[in-house]
């Protein structure tokens, strides 16, 4: 390849790789099954009224875990009643969530409304070596959660866990004064919404003997939101730390630095986001230190924790209140915490739905698609359909430019004989050849762009169409076609291999196939038409160089993405065939009309 084609491809990847990265902020393959979490086991409860009580066991000094290298006269232990260790269900109209008294935590978090494989998808991704999460740590602590039984009872909308606790002396063996500690779950009657209240009530008129480098406790979200995936492309599928601080009116994504993030700002919420699910904690007025990890396991891919350290506590007793959105990365889901009198908890000026990704500047045109693909769907209930006659109507509307962008190809092509002489003609003066094809295209009134304009114009609905169709929510779990694209949101898979591609993996993938041949046929049906000779390299890798590239880059994108593409290739390779008979035709009638007509010979007369 000569020089000009070396430049091309590296241009080519240059603009392909930074029209990528700027447009996707980042977008998901394929979501593995569910990691298995603990059988959920109904308890045996005795009720009155709306309240369930857990019979209480007999009473017993229960060590809990040394809850941090103790600066302290002793360790931390549970003296109270000790509780059932089973874990139990509790169902609201939005969550399926499976309780563990064992350090009054949740071990899974489900939403019924929402479904993955058929069943109610998990928002908790954790394997069995995983902490629960909500747990309690002591002080600043993040390695030993307080780990003691505690008891429960559940009242109306209300799941609350209460354990004694005291600090042994300095001999190791006798327990200090007693203080309670106390967590509330409490949800809403239709909320994604819920608030945990952590009480801690000393048994004397003291301060709350827990202080460790200043902090009395740490509540832990851990180890990751779900669905659960085996990798993370940061781009089809991803999860992001955001923060949102008090008196700002936007969020900044965390960068994290080996893996942590520490700050003490007073944040309005802090989010684990993933592509479709977010996890948002808000922390009441106190002061917390925000602590933010993530760690690459052997169990799960990456886990991603926020920590949330409550100062220490200079009074008997204390109730600090967190609230924790984990639903849908849905914005009518998201501003009802905007207004007081649309949710459960009477809470208003949220702005979660702040921690939606957007897509900057081509946000608008999204919203406009998404209008359209959404009535669509209305009138017909399949959104591979919709995708379809979208694409179409898409089509029509650019006709007039595409139309345009192929005759001016064509004129180009058919001056490529006098290009050629103009080249022969000034082979050593490259000035000279610009001069006069300046003057060639001014009188046959061609514009050398006319060519790239239209592709220029589509570029803006092209990307817009990728970020609608790669993090549209509705589209997670639509099927189009039974078998082969069950879920849009997904690669479409017709085989799983027994061994791994280099850059594929080992799932085959039919819809980036058929896009790559369509590009290629569509490139040299259209190449029939282009100039020859020293483009020929340039010609070659536009025909099989950037189809090949974009197969790679595209491979493991979502078949709704892949489906708008390949039906766009496809009308546009209609379009092309059309022009190019078109244009032989109006070549033949030309031809015939310049044939030159000699006059017929006088006949003689009859005699």
């Amino acid at each position: 390849m000569d020089k000009n084609t070396i430049l091309a491809i590296v241009l080519s990847v240059l603009v392909i790789t930074l029209g990528m990265t700027i447009q996707a902020t980042f977008f998901a393959p394929p979501v593995p099954e569910m990691v298995p979490t603990t059988e959920r086991v109904e308890t045996s409860r005795t009720t009155t009224g709306d309240t369930t009580y857990l019979a209480p066991a007999q009473s017993s000094q229960v060590s809990a875990n040394i809850a941090w290298d103790s600066n302290l006269p002793g360790s931390l232990v549970a003296v109270g009643n000790k509780g059932n260790s089973t874990p139990f269900t509790f169902e609201t109209n939005y969550f399926l969530i499976e309780f563990n008294p064992n350090g009054a935590s949740i071990a899974s978090f489900k939403l019924k409304d929402h479904l993955d494989n058929g069943e109610p998808v998990e928002l908790l991704f954790k394997d069995a070596t995983s902490n629960d999460a909500f747990l309690l740590y002591a002080g600043n602590d993040k390695t030993n959660p307080i780990d003691a039984n505690f008891r429960y009872q559940i009242i109306g909308n209300q799941v609350q866990f209460t354990q004694e606790f005291a600090l042994l002396e300095e001999d190791g063996k006798t327990p200090g004064a007693p203080f309670t500690i106390t967590k509330t779950y409490t949800f809403g009657e239709e909320d994604y919404l819920f608030e945990i209240d952590v009480e801690t009530r000393n048994s004397e008129n003291k301060a709350i003997p827990l202080s460790f480098e200043n902090f009395a406790y740490t509540l832990a979200f851990e180890p990751q939101i779900g669905p659960s995936f085996t990798s993370l492309d940061n781009n089809y599928n991803y999860r992001r730390f955001y923060i949102k601080e008090d008196g700002s009116s936007k969020k900044d994504q965390v960068k994290l630095s080996n893996g942590a993030y520490t700050t003490t700002k007073p944040l309005s919420w802090v989010a684990l986001v993933g592509k479709y699910f977010s996890l948002i904690a808000i922390p009441d007025a106190t002061n917390y230190m925000v602590s933010l990890s993530e760690v690459s396991g052997e169990g799960i891919p990456l886990q991603s924790s926020i920590y949330l350290s409550r100062p220490t506590i200079k009074s008997a007793a204390q109730t600090d209140t967190f609230r924790f959105y984990a639903g849908p990365q849905l914005k009518r889901d998201m501003v009802i915490y905007n207004d007081a009198s649309l949710n459960s908890f009477g809470v208003s000026g949220l702005q979660l739905e702040a921690a939606l990704d957007s897509s900057s500047w081509l946000g608008w045109l999204e919203t406009i698609l998404k209008t359209i693909l959404n009535l669509l769907y209305k009138i017909i209930p399949n959104y591979g359909i919709g995708i379809i006659i979208l694409t179409f109507l898409l089509k029509l509307a650019l006709y007039p430019i595409t139309k345009k962008g192929m005759e001016s190809t064509a004129k180009m092509a058919s001056l490529s004989p006098k290009m050629q002489e103009i080249k022969e003609k000034y082979p050593d003066n490259p000035t000279k050849q610009n001069e006069e094809m300046a003057a060639m295209y001014k009188k046959e009134k061609i514009n050398p762009m006319g060519g790239c304009l239209p592709m220029l114009l589509q570029f803006p609905i092209l990307i817009a169409f990728y970020g609608l169709l790669n993090k549209h929510f509705e589209l997670r779990g639509a099927m189009f076609i039974p078998g082969w694209i069950p879920d849009l949101s997904r690669p479409d898979m017709v085989a799983s291999l027994p061994f791994n591609l280099p850059f594929l993996g080992n799932e085959l993938h039919l819809l980036p196939i058929f896009y790559t041949v369509s590009m290629i046929y569509s490139m040299k049906i259209t190449q029939n038409a282009s100039t020859a000779g020293s483009q020929q390299g340039m010609m070659k890798f536009m025909t099989y160089g950037m189809p090949l590239m974009f197969f790679f880059v595209l491979y493991n994108a979502p078949s709704g993405l892949i489906l708008y593409w390949s039906v766009m290739n496809a009308l546009s390779i209609v379009q092309q065939l059309y022009t190019n008979k078109k244009k032989q035709q109006e070549a033949a009638e030309e031809a015939q009309n310049n044939v030159p007509q000699f006059p017929r010979p006088k006949g003689k007369g009859r005699k």
